[in-house]
């Protein structure tokens, strides 16, 4: 399944303007995907890569999303939880058109919309309190009905009220349709996301791709929004700091597992994208997530 050419799901809403779902992991639900209706997306267990649009990050267990229309997403949680999880995910997914005509109906509401503006690009809802993020899932999920419908609603003005709103991806719609040449670059990412370890040049990337170099780089720019190398080190990083917050591996090793050969190059990209050095990352996880860790096991 390409993480670049999403899976177009397709939601009825007939008898219902919104639709509720949970579920645990690994599930074939958890996929790179797209569909026509805003989503709002609790984590609720493991950590991991968060992908929205062209924004690659890291997620946590009680973090609280919200994707636009046709915005792209899935969340892929990291290789050291080796056993099933009950519920990893608790979401809801609604229509532009029903929260729109609820705010003229009531134009009370229609400082709502500006939310909805922002989830185009996708959001974090940063510092959202998870307790309180998931009893209102949970309210939403238990009533039938007006009764549901007030819970949404009133979630939906929470979350409007929130101050610390991170827009994530920089395009804000990726059109599901893609020509070959998208399909091309996807099967590249395809290979470097299941292959990230082993040795590959952007020079060899594009001849996967049957483009030349120069060629292969502006596309693969557009379409992922990350040059070539930067989204290969990126994805090497994100899987080092789960094995430094996993393991007690000496540096040297975890930078070879992930894919750098030259410990000082792991070194210089590790600062560039997490801000802080490997073994201050691994400080700081074990102080901080290490509850974390043991709720999941």
């Amino acid at each position: 399944m390409s993480i670049i050419k999403p899976e177009i799901e397709m939601v009825d809403r007939s008898t219902r303007s919104i639709r509720y779902l949970e579920h645990g992991w690994p599930t074939d639900l958890c996929r790179w995907h797209a569909h026509e209706e805003y989503e709002l997306h609790l984590i609720v267990d493991t950590r991991g890569k968060a992908f929205v649009g062209d924004y690659i990050g890291d997620f946590n267990a009680g973090d609280l999303f919200m994707t636009g229309p046709n915005l792209p997403h899935n969340w892929v949680t990291d290789q050291i939880w080796t056993q099933p999880v009950a519920t990893r995910d608790m979401l809801v997914q609604f229509s532009h058109d029903s929260v729109e005509k609820l705010a003229q109906g009531f134009p009370e509401f229609s400082q709502v919309l500006q939310l909805l503006q922002l989830a185009q690009s996708g959001i974090v809802f940063e510092g959202f309190n998870p307790t309180f993020a998931r009893g209102h899932m949970e309210s939403i999920r238990d009533n039938k009905g007006a009764e549901r419908i007030l819970a949404f609603v009133r979630f939906l003005v929470r979350l409007n009220e929130h101050a610390e709103k991170k827009t994530l991806s920089v395009t804000k719609l990726i059109q599901p349709a893609g020509g070959s040449k998208q399909a091309r670059i996807a099967d590249v990412v395809d290979h470097v996301v299941n292959n990230f370890a082993e040795s590959i040049s952007v020079g060899q990337a594009a001849e996967m791709a049957g483009m030349t170099e120069i060629t292969f780089s502006r596309n693969f720019q557009a379409v992922t929004g990350h040059g070539f190398n930067e989204f290969l080190n990126r994805i090497r990083i994100g899987q080092a700091c789960a094995m430094l917050y996993a393991s007690d591996d000496q540096i040297i090793t975890i930078a070879q597992d992930a894919g750098f050969n030259n410990l000082a190059n792991f070194n210089r990209h590790f600062l560039k994208v997490k801000g802080m050095t490997p073994s201050a990352y691994r400080d700081t996880a074990r102080k901080d997530l290490a509850p974390t860790l043991e709720t999941a096991q």
